[in-house]
């Protein structure tokens, strides 16, 4: 199986993902957090920095339930963050010259 490279969206996504997760831990323990998620803290410390761009969406559910996090908010964060911070490419359908 080939493995798709992932874009600059996708990396952005989980970067954001990863960012807002962290803050929303603020100074509870990683470990006491990724237990309560049922996940290791290598996992946690790994969607924080953005190193899994990807992560399984019941992972996150997890990370959120335990955080106190609603799915839609962090959604609905995240695309706000990512849809202002990458610019479409000139060949891009959407894509506007700046006046």
């Amino acid at each position: 199986m080939v493995r798709i490279p992932l874009g600059p969206e996708e990396l952005a996504r989980g970067r954001e993902i990863g960012s807002i997760l962290r803050a929303a831990r603020g100074e509870r323990t990683m470990v006491g957090i990724a237990t309560a998620a049922g996940i290791s803290p290598e996992t946690l410390r790994k969607i924080e920095t953005g190193r899994i761009a990807t992560p399984a969406f019941s992972t996150i559910a997890a990370i959120a339930s335990v955080l106190h996090l609603s799915l839609d908010d962090l959604w609905a964060t995240v695309d706000t963050r990512v849809d202002a911070s990458i610019e479409p490419a000139s060949d891009e359908p959407g894509y506007r010259r700046a006046s």
